[in-house]
């Protein structure tokens, strides 16, 4: 069976399973399966894993990018989801924020083989730290689970995106509030996001993901 192709732009499925054409050939980065089929090599995208693979087959309608788009990834940890869209985005550039150390070293050797993967020891928090290091940018793509994750997005949008540009964030409601209705949570973090953001779609994560809530978001500027 062939990997065929999706709406999205370098996404693969095979049965019900998500595939990426490996841009580093040979190499895997957590384990995933690795399928060679006339001449290419491609990636499980283990929806597990990943919060975007899970959103993609919970139903997600539109993903914002080419193969030359420039994101700025927010929670990069060590690789997994940034490394499906390094495969994605082969003439693109990915800037991969980690606030963590230990996770950056790992994070790291990921780069070594993905030329359009740059990785950034930072505190997404604080965008002005990295402000010089990178130019406006595409999409935002954000997974970092802290209580003030639409605040965070939000910061990060007004330095590096234009008017119109979109969002991705994976929204955990555990991180925010462990004791109120998950329902409520996310309500209240999509008024927060509508604030500055317009929300063209949402994606609850189940059984992928327990807790989460997927959006796609256009900033308003």
């Amino acid at each position: 069976m062939n990997p065929q192709k999706t709406n999205f732009e370098g996404v693969y499925r095979m049965g019900s399973k998500l595939m990426t054409l490996n841009l580093a050939p040979g190499k895997d980065v957590y384990g995933e399966r690795l399928v060679k089929l006339s001449g290419k090599e491609y990636r499980e995208w283990e929806a597990k894993r990943s919060k975007l693979a899970a959103a993609i087959l919970k139903g997600l309608k539109k993903l914002p990018v080419k193969t030359d788009s420039s994101v700025l990834y927010l929670g990069a940890s060590y690789g997994t989801t940034p490394s499906h869209m390094s495969d994605m985005i082969p003439n693109g550039i990915i800037y991969c924020v980690e606030f963590s150390e230990r996770v950056m070293r790992e994070l790291m050797q990921v780069c070594e083989s993905r030329p359009n993967m740059i990785p950034i020891l930072a505190d997404a928090r604080n965008p002005q730290e990295y402000k010089s290091l990178i130019p406006s940018v595409d999409l935002i793509y954000m997974d970092v689970a802290q209580p003030d994750q639409a605040e965070i997005l939000t910061k990060n949008a007004q330095a590096f995106l234009k008017k119109g540009d979109c969002a991705m964030i994976a929204i955990k409601a555990r991180s925010i509030d462990s004791a109120r209705p998950v329902k409520q949570v996310f309500k209240e973090q999509q008024q927060k996001l509508s604030l500055h953001f317009e929300i063209e779609q949402t994606a609850e994560l189940s059984p992928f993901e327990k807790d989460h809530m997927f959006f796609l978001c256009r900033f308003k500027g």
